[in-house]
């Protein structure tokens, strides 16, 4: 059986991204424990939305007939 791989929207992109950057520049200063685990979250969050951009199919709607 295949696995479908659903289209992630660009919010979900941008709060991985956004989220990231947070967790390891300032989440340090108050907890290290906390700092790593958001951490983790995001870029596994990073990492599907990248793998969702280069494997899944796009949406019907996007579709252009020349």
């Amino acid at each position: 059986m295949a696995r479908k791989i659903a289209p992630l929207n660009t919010t979900f992109f941008m709060t991985s991204i956004i989220g990231f950057l947070i967790s390891i520049f300032y989440i340090p200063q108050f907890s290290l424990s906390w700092a790593f685990a958001l951490a983790a979250l995001f870029f596994i969050m990073l990492a599907a939305s990248i793998k969702s951009m280069f494997a899944g199919k796009p949406n019907p709607q996007l579709k252009f007939k020349i």
